[in-house]
């Protein structure tokens, strides 16, 4: 059974950092694109950032870019976001999910997802 499971999620004031996990298991992600995607209240879940399980390319959205990183412990199986300088609209709930091949924006076309971490960053 294939489980994605995030930690790291908090509370945190602005221009402060979190560094999210996420915990793979179930089967091997070689040819994966692992992703974070992230929620607010009434808003659709848009994609935040992600990477390559094998080559380790990585994409960013533009709202996080130069500001978080994300990477991947092959030993661990695990994929990790770090966020800095953290601003209240980065207030979501963030997702850990899977795809075979690249990333895409679009959620229904990741086959695996995590329950996700609530990330909430106060003024």
């Amino acid at each position: 059974q294939v489980r994605l499971r995030e930690s790291g999620g908090g509370l945190v004031q602005a221009g402060g950092s979190l560094r999210l996990s996420c915990a793979a298991s179930g089967r091997t992600f070689a040819g994966y694109s692992m992703v974070w995607f992230r929620q607010a209240p009434g808003q659709e879940r848009e994609l935040v950032a992600a990477i390559r399980w094998g080559s380790g390319t990585t994409y960013y959205a533009d709202f996080v870019k130069g500001r978080s990183t994300i990477s991947r412990d092959s030993a661990k199986n695990t994929v990790s976001l770090q966020m800095n300088r953290l601003v209240p609209g980065d207030t979501a709930v963030y997702y850990c999910a899977a795809r075979i091949g690249s990333y895409t924006y679009t959620p229904y076309e990741y086959e695996y997802w995590g329950q996700g971490t609530q990330v909430t960053v106060s003024s």
